[in-house]
């Protein structure tokens, strides 16, 4: 059985590369188009570089809370942080406009656990409100927190065996999804989404600013195509969206 207590934060500490994910985020969600001031979640936040990206926009204007299990913040002006201790949010229904998950579902627990984020997700957020959600793939070819090829590929009994044997750790702390359980548990969260993985290809060429050859060159390549790759591209990206209530719902 699987020990949370084990599990680690896994915190990106490296704040240039956490702006120009803030940017990404921000036009994947639309933000840039927005006005007024909003309030928003970051699930996750680690070094506190993406609360603090959107703590500091003045046009739209946020107010911004953020959660984690631990505090690693290398940064902390500008937004509220409030240390959680499992995947239940201290804030009331319908409090947000907007909420960030960036790689944070598969560090929570088994799928139970992922359904309540998910879950939290839906009742944290405003009707109509919008949220950005970001997951390893089960089927990347190189497990991104410890390096190992295959690592999320072969059976779950054997990841912390393989893992240990490798020297690169003691525990697999990591549950990535395929498309398809992903796809699931948001829908059982009654949370509507859209696979934004081609998208989120095409903003970060265009945010990093890379003009080699190979990047014309991915550029360049029809959304068609990349579709078709979506299923084993490193990671899952989709915009979730909480419907409006209606009468009578």
């Amino acid at each position: 059985m699987t020990d949370v207590s084990q599990r680690q934060a896994h915190a990106v500490l490296d704040l240039p590369s956490r702006e120009h994910k803030a940017e990404k985020i921000a036009r994947l969600l639309g933000i840039p188009a927005m006005c007024g001031r909003h309030h928003l979640l970051e699930i996750g936040t680690g070094s506190g570089g993406i609360a603090h990206y959107f703590a500091t926009l003045r046009e739209p204007s946020f107010d911004v809370d953020a959660v984690d299990v631990k505090d690693a913040r290398m940064v902390s002006e500008g937004y509220r942080f409030t240390q959680v201790h499992d995947t239940m949010l201290p804030f009331p229904d319908e409090t947000f406009d907007l909420i960030i998950s960036n790689h944070v579902i598969e560090h929570v627990g088994k799928q139970f656990q992922q359904a309540q984020h998910l879950e939290e997700i839906h009742r944290v957020l405003k009707p109509g409100g919008r949220a950005y959600l970001a997951v390893p793939n089960r089927w990347m070819l190189i497990e991104p927190h410890y390096g190992l090829l295959f690592l999320s590929w072969i059976p779950q009994s054997w990841r912390t065996p393989y893992l240990r044997l490798s020297g690169r750790g003691e525990f697999y702390d990591c549950e990535p999804l395929r498309k398809a359980e992903l796809e699931r548990l948001v829908s059982a969260a009654q949370l509507k989404y859209r696979n934004a993985s081609v998208d989120a290809f095409r903003a970060t060429l265009a945010i990093e600013g890379d003009k080699g050859v190979m990047a014309r060159l991915a550029a360049s390549v029809p959304d068609s195509i990349l579709r078709f790759f979506e299923r084993v591209i490193p990671t899952h990206i989709y915009l979730l969206e909480k419907g409006l209530a209606t009468d009578g719902s």
